[in-house]
C-alpha cells in the first residue's frame, strides 16, 4: 500500500479520534506502510498537514463526519469511514483504501493454524480469545481450529491429524496448557488479551516468531517470558482447579442449612439429609480445596510429577492450620522444587522411566513435607489466624476501606491481573470460613455491566446506536457474574468509562463489607442468590447492587459527552 493522507474530523468525540487515529497507524505498520494523520476536534488540530502536502496528495481517508476542510486537497480522491468502523476493523478501512488506489496488499501465503484459547475461570476470556483468532484469520486469510478449554473442559478439541497438519501453533492462555502433543511443531505463547483486543498483530506475531516445541525445551525468548509471568500463571491455574471444589462444597454447606437448619452439623441430627450434605460439603469437598490449589500450582510448574508433592504438601498445610497462604506456598515449593530436582538429577537411560512415577513424586513431598512441618507451616499458621481474625472483626471504617479496594479492583481491568487478584484473594479466604470479601468481590464484578447497561437506557444520547444495541447482552453477563460484558464500552471510551465502573463498584463493594454481608460460593452472580443461606443479608445485598448500578449510571452520564442528539 502507498503512502496515505488521513484526516479525522471528529468534533466532541476527541478520545476516539486519538484511538483512532492509533488503531490506523498501528494496521498500516502491519503492512510495511506509514500514514500522515491529522486530528481535527474540538480540542483543536493534532498533527496539522502542511499546506504543500495537502495540496500535493492524490487520495485521502477522511474519517468522522466533522469539519475537515477538505478544499485543501484539490482533486484527491476521497474515502470515507466512519469514527465507529475504523475503532471496529482498521484493517479492514485500509484494505478499502488500497483498493480504491488500486494498489491492495498481496496477503501472506495462506497458513494452517491451529490454536487453544483458556483463562483461569473459563467462561468469557476463553471464548472471546477464540473468536478474535476466528475473525483475524478470517481477515488474513488463514485457515484455522481453535479449541477452547473452559470451565467444562475442552471443547471442540484439536484431532492429532489436525496438529500434524498444521503450519503453526498457537496458545493464548492465562493458566499453563499442555504442551505435550504439540512436540515438534512451531509454536507460540500469548495471554488471551492480545487475542481479544488485536487477533490479527498476535497472528502476524506468532508467524513470525514462533519456535520448535521440542519436550519440555524451550527457546530463551520463551524461557525468559516465563521467568517474568509465570509465578502468576502457576497461581492462576491453582485458582481454576480449586473453584469446582470451592463452588460444590459451598452449595452444599447452604442446601444442607436450608434443610437442616445452621445446626445441621450437629451430632444431633446424625444420620439426617442436611447433615450428611454437610459432612460432604465441609468435610470432603472444603478439605480438597487447599490440596488441589496447591497441586495444581506444583503441576502447572513442573507437570504431572508435581501434583502429589503439591497437593500432599497443601493437605499438611491444611492439617497445621496454615490455610490457604500455606497452601500456595507448598504448590510454588513442590512445583519448583520437582522442576529443580528433574533438572538436576542425572540417571543412566533404564532408569529415567522411573522419574516421574517414582522418584520426583517421593523426593518432591519429602521436600514439601519436611519444610512444612518444620520451618513453614507454623508461622503461617499464625499468620493466617491472625488475617482471619482481622477479617472477621472488620467494622465501620476498616470494612468500608476493604470492600473499596476489593469491588474496585474488579472493575480496573474486568477479567485482568487486577481483577483476578481481588477475585483469587476472596476465593482462597473461603477456605478458611471467611466469606464477606466474597461478597464485596462478587457484586463489585456485576455493577460494572449492569451499570452500563441501565445507562444506555437513561442515557441514551452518551451511546452510539451500536452500544445501545449491545447493551441487553452486557446486562445479562453482568446478571451472571461476567465482568468482561463491559469490556467493549470501556475500549471504546477508556477514560471516562473506567473510572465510572470503578466508582459504582467500589460503593457497592463497601456498603456489602460494611453490612457484613456473607457469600460462600464464588460464582454464578444473581442466580445463587435464591439458594438458602448461599448469602447472607440478602435484601443489604440486592440494595448494595443497585446502588453501585445506578452510582455507575450516573457517573456515565457525568463523565461521558453526548455523541447523538438527545431523543424527544
Amino acid at each position: 500500500m502507498q503512502a496515505s493522507t488521513v484526516v479525522i474530523a471528529a468534533g466532541e468525540r476527541s478520545i476516539e479520534a486519538v484511538l483512532a487515529a492509533e488503531a490506523l497507524r498501528r494496521a498500516a505498520r502491519q503492512q510495511g506502510a506509514e500514514l500522515a494523520i491529522e486530528i481535527r476536534s474540538d480540542q483543536g488540530v493534532t498533527g496539522a498537514l502542511p499546506a504543500t502536502q495537502a495540496a500535493a496528495a492524490t487520495q485521502l481517508l477522511l474519517v468522522g463526519d466533522g469539519e475537515a476542510d477538505a478544499a485543501r486537497f484539490g482533486s484527491a480522491q476521497i474515502v470515507r469511514a466512519s469514527l465507529g468502523e475504523v475503532l471496529d476493523d482498521p484493517l479492514a478501512v485500509l484494505a478499502q483504501l488500497a483498493a480504491t488506489s488500486g494498489t491492495a496488499p498481496a496477503p501472506d501465503a495462506s497458513k494452517h493454524i491451529v490454536a487453544v484459547t483458556s483463562c483461569p475461570t473459563g467462561i468469557a476470556h476463553t471464548f472471546m480469545a477464540a473468536e478474535g483468532l476466528q475473525q483475524a484469520a478470517k481477515a488474513l486469510g488463514h485457515a484455522i481450529r481453535v479449541e477452547t478449554q473452559g470451565s467444562v473442559g475442552a471443547q471442540d478439541a484439536l484431532s492429532d491429524e489436525e496438529v500434524a497438519a498444521a503450519d503453526l501453533v498457537l496458545i493464548a492462555a492465562d493458566r499453563e496448557v499442555d504442551l505435550s502433543r504439540f512436540a515438534g511443531k512451531r509454536l507460540f505463547k500469548s495471554g488471551t488479551k492480545p487475542a481479544i483486543n488485536d487477533g490479527q498483530s498476535l497472528i502476524r506475531k506468532a508467524l513470525a516468531e514462533a519456535s520448535v516445541q521440542a519436550g519440555t525445551a524451550a527457546s530463551g525468548r520463551t524461557t525468559e517470558k516465563a521467568k517474568v509471568t509465570g509465578p502468576y500463571k502457576h497461581l492462576m491455574t491453582g485458582v481454576s482447579f480449586m473453584l469446582p471444589f470451592v463452588t460444590a462444597g459451598g452449595l452444599l454447606i447452604a442446601l444442607a442449612f436450608a434443610l437442616g437448619g445452621i445446626y445441621a452439623f450437629d451430632d444431633a441430627h446424625k444420620g439426617t439429609l442436611a447433615w450428611s450434605l454437610f459432612q460432604i460439603g465441609a468435610k470432603s469437598g472444603f478439605m480438597l480445596m487447599v490440596p488441589a490449589l496447591a497441586g495444581y500450582i506444583a503441576y502447572s510448574i513442573a507437570d504431572r510429577p508435581g501434583i502429589a508433592p503439591g497437593m500432599i504438601g497443601g493437605l499438611v498445610a491444611v492439617n497445621m492450620d496454615a490455610g490457604f497462604i500455606g497452601g500456595i506456598l507448598a504448590g510454588f515449593i513442590a512445583g519448583y522444587g520437582v522442576h529443580w530436582i528433574n533438572r538436576a538429577l542425572r540417571l543412566p537411560r533404564s532408569l529415567e522411566g522411573l522419574k516421574p512415577v517414582l522418584i520426583l513424586p517421593v523426593l518432591g513431598t519429602l521436600l514439601v513435607g519436611l519444610l512444612m512441618m518444620y520451618v513453614i507451616g507454623t508461622p503461617v499458621a499464625g499468620l493466617l489466624a491472625w488475617l482471619t481474625d482481622w477479617l472477621r472483626g472488620m467494622q465501620g471504617s476498616s470494612a468500608i476501606l476493604l470492600g473499596l479496594l476489593l469491588g474496585g479492583m474488579m472493575a480496573v481491568d474486568m477479567g485482568g491481573p487486577v481483577n483476578k487478584a481481588s477475585y483469587a484473594f476472596s476465593t482462597a479466604l473461603i477456605s478458611s470460613q471467611v466469606y464477606t470479601p466474597m461478597a464485596a468481590t462478587m457484586i463489585g464484578g456485576m455493577t460494572p455491566p449492569l451499570g452500563i447497561a441501565l445507562a444506555t437506557w437513561l442515557f441514551s444520547n452518551r451511546f452510539t446506536a451500536e452500544e445501545r444495541g449491545t447493551a441487553g447482552a452486557a446486562g445479562v453477563l453482568g446478571l451472571s457474574f461476567v465482568t468482561e460484558g463491559a469490556i467493549p464500552y470501556a475500549a471504546r471510551d477508556p477514560l471516562r468509562t473506567i473510572p465510572a465502573l470503578i466508582l459504582g463498584s467500589a460503593v457497592a463493594g463497601a456498603i456489602s463489607m460494611a453490612a457484613g454481608v456473607e457469600l460462600k460460593v464464588p460464582h454464578g452472580g444473581v442466580f445463587v442468590l435464591p439458594i438458602p443461606n448461599a448469602v447472607t443479608h440478602l435484601g443489604i445485598y440486592l440494595i448494595a447492587l443497585v446502588a453501585g448500578v445506578a452510582v455507575t449510571a450516573v457517573a456515565l452520564r457525568v463523565l461521558k459527552k453526548p455523541v447523538t442528539a438527545p431523543t424527544l
